[in-house]
């Protein structure tokens, strides 16, 4: 064999030798050329929050998984003036168990006796064709005298509010209540018609409790 026909045959031998050794170098795993990274991403997704109800093919087999839906929350603000002084409208307001008197939904509220703090709270009323009834024990937080009155609940139905008072003169004041609340499951098929109802309900409150503060006797305000 010549010289130069070696020197081929060693070059060809050194070409196969490099191209098998590049075949055989790892190759990093990606999600298209990996069919197992393919199905990590498919489990990942898979189990990802999402609050609809997908499916997914995952080895063949079918998977439904449901999520449900963050509840709804309202809010309601309805205000009212009245010819009291904001320090009886504040002492009224501050008789809780004074307030299925004039709030048309409330048919009762306790306080304990041990903790003052806590209250316990039960709504009757018939609306939407039906007998609405819930119950919560609620917390009042720390008021400001003739300011504002606060208050959330701790369980049963989730409800948060407060009532402020701005004075208007002497003998007058302006009570503004604002209520929030969970939508119950009960009542999600009409949510979008109970904030307005329930609305209607605080205004109609607002008013008796304008005409109960005026008859409040002198003794409770004291």
């Amino acid at each position: 064999m010549s010289t130069a026909s070696a020197t081929v045959v060693v070059a060809l031998i050194n070409h196969h030798a490099t191209s098998g050794a590049e075949k055989l170098k790892p190759r990093a795993l990606s999600s298209h050329h990996n069919p197992f990274a393919k199905k990590a991403l498919h489990i990942s997704r898979f189990y990802a929050p999402s609050n609809r109800t997908f499916h997914k093919h995952l080895t063949g087999v079918k998977f439904r998984r449901s999520f449900s839906p963050v509840m709804e929350w309202q809010d309601c603000t309805v205000k009212k003036e009245l010819d009291v002084p904001i320090s009886v409208a504040y002492k009224c307001y501050s008789d809780r168990e004074a307030i299925p008197e004039w709030m048309p939904f409330i048919s009762s509220v306790k306080i304990l006796e041990d903790k003052p703090d806590l209250s316990r709270w039960a709504l009757k009323y018939k609306a939407f064709g039906r007998d609405i009834e819930f119950s919560w024990l609620a917390r009042n937080m720390q008021p400001i005298p003739n300011q504002k009155i606060h208050w959330r609940s701790l369980e049963g139905l989730p409800n948060r509010g407060a009532v402020r008072f701005f004075p208007k003169s002497a003998g007058s004041c302006l009570v503004e209540l604002t209520v929030s609340y969970e939508v119950p499951p009960l009542l999600t098929p009409v949510a979008s018609a109970l904030q307005p109802f329930l609305e209607s309900l605080l205004v109609r409150g607002l008013e008796r409790f304008a005409q109960f503060a005026k008859t409040y006797s002198t003794e409770s305000t004291a």
